[in-house]
């Protein structure tokens, strides 16, 4: 099976005033296509951070982290804005939308972004919103839709570009329990039915079990995988 993500002896450290603080150490993992993969642990432990790292949001301190067997770390600020727009999409916990835009202009902001045109994304954006069950909804901006409507934007916002690795922090840290399962459940076909390889942050083993894999961090350190 073809690695996705791969990270060698990576670690991270922040300074706290003049105090270094390792909040990654060491961190082996490999991540194939079409994984579904759930990092957890407690707050503090550092599941963010290698998120971050992960879809080049952050720099590590030390270590090599490969997507599709090129080293982000090594790669200029222009040619990691690239990867970051094409080849990984984005899903957090408060949406980010931009909120007087409509939903349709939010899905379509990383084309803009990529210097595309959007007429060319029409039909790409007609299926993204048929797969989120949104397409009612295209005029509407995001103080007219719900929490786990917003999150579903986020996610055809994700979508959008066809990357390749879809990485969501905490995707329903600010939803309740129905829309949790609407988000986890769609989630779950996108992986399944378009072979995106997901990996996501989360404290709550309800949503771990829609994946296929849960790696267990603390103290910024894998301790566990199953």
């Amino acid at each position: 099976m073809e690695p996705m993500i791969e990270t060698q002896g990576l670690y991270k450290t922040f300074m706290l005033g003049t105090v270094p603080v390792e909040v990654l150490k060491d961190i082996n993992l490999t991540i194939h296509r079409g994984d579904f993969t759930t990092i957890m642990g407690p707050s503090g432990s550092g599941k963010s951070t290698l998120l971050y790292l992960l879809g080049g949001l952050d720099r590590p301190s030390q270590g090599a982290i490969r997507i599709r067997g090129r080293d982000i770390a090594r790669m200029n600020d222009g040619e990691a804005s690239i990867m970051r727009r094409r080849d990984v999409g984005f899903i957090f916990q408060f949406y980010n939308l931009v909120p007087n835009l409509s939903l349709e202009d939010n899905v379509l902001l990383p084309v803009l972004l990529d210097g595309r045109k959007v007429r060319e994304y029409k039909s790409r954006l007609d299926e993204i919103l048929e797969v989120v069950g949104l397409s009612d909804r295209r005029g509407h901006t995001p103080r007219e839709l719900s929490g786990g409507q917003q999150q579903r934007v986020a996610i055809a916002r994700a979508l959008i570009n066809d990357p390749d690795i879809i990485l969501a922090d905490e995707p329903t840290g600010n939803l309740d329990s129905m829309a949790t399962k609407e988000v986890m459940e769609l989630l779950a076909r996108i992986n399944g039915n378009h072979g995106k390889t997901i990996v996501q942050v989360s404290h709550s083993r309800e949503t771990a079990v829609y994946g296929n894999r849960i790696i267990q961090v603390n103290d910024g350190k894998v301790w566990d995988e199953q």
